[in-house]
């Protein structure tokens, strides 16, 4: 008997990672980096159910000004977000049937390209392009005896999947962050550099006519007659 429980433990167990496994493979956290050149917009759809939540995270990494223009549309054409000439922003909004439009817009820029890093977040999208995460319960019968519920065990896997997206999310942010940095501290180092040469050249153009004049302050001009 106990045998035979365990036996059915063990096959619940399988179909149910197994499902799992499924759900993990399709993550609702995407990010994306590109390049905007000057002048041009670039635009994204994302497609959404009703009743969810997209949140929508980005940040100018390079570029003159580490600016860009930004908006956020709905499917029926209303503009729910808009940004002009910042370096990053947060936008968050419940979402209904259909295609989100989202676009990075750097016309206003004849000259400097960009370097944008977005994040999606979706909240509330269970069963949206996946099988029924229920469907394990189909396997489960006569496990009554079990001490263990295997409903306990999904909420702590699904507990741990939740804690591991929000991880990412925030290494995800912490690299855009530091590559951000970096390249304005690259972009600092070479003014710096370009400065530092400048004096450079003036100084010693400077000492260059001082000492000039001083010589000619004691040159004795007048010559001598044989």
């Amino acid at each position: 008997m106990v045998l035979r429980e365990l036996c059915v433990f063990v096959l619940v167990a399988v179909a149910h990672w197994a499902s799992l496994s499924a759900a993990f493979s399709q993550s609702m956290d995407s990010d994306f980096t590109f390049t905007l050149p000057a002048g041009r917009k670039e635009c994204f759809f994302q497609t959404m159910k009703k009743d969810a939540s997209l949140e929508i995270e980005y940040q100018v990494l390079d570029g003159a000004g580490l600016d860009v223009d930004f908006y956020l549309s709905s499917p029926s054409g209303n503009v729910l977000a808009r940004d002009r000439r910042k370096s990053d922003g947060v936008h968050t909004v419940e979402t209904e049937d259909g295609d989100y439009m989202f676009c990075f817009d750097n016309s206003f820029s004849s000259i400097s390209e960009k370097i944008i890093f977005f994040e999606l977040i979706l909240d509330n999208m269970d069963g949206w392009g996946e099988e029924d995460p229920e469907d394990w319960r189909e396997y489960v019968h006569g496990t009554d005896l079990l001490d263990m519920k295997l409903e306990d065990i999904l909420d702590a896997m699904n507990s741990v999947k939740a804690r591991l997206g929000k991880s990412v999310q925030i290494q995800t942010l912490l690299r855009a962050f530091e590559a951000r940095d970096r390249n304005l501290q690259e972009s600092n180092s070479q003014r710096v550099n370009l400065w530092s040469i400048t004096n450079l050249l003036v100084m010693v153009l400077v000492s260059g006519v001082q000492v000039y004049l001083l010589r000619s302050l004691f040159e004795d001009k007048r010559k001598s007659r044989t």
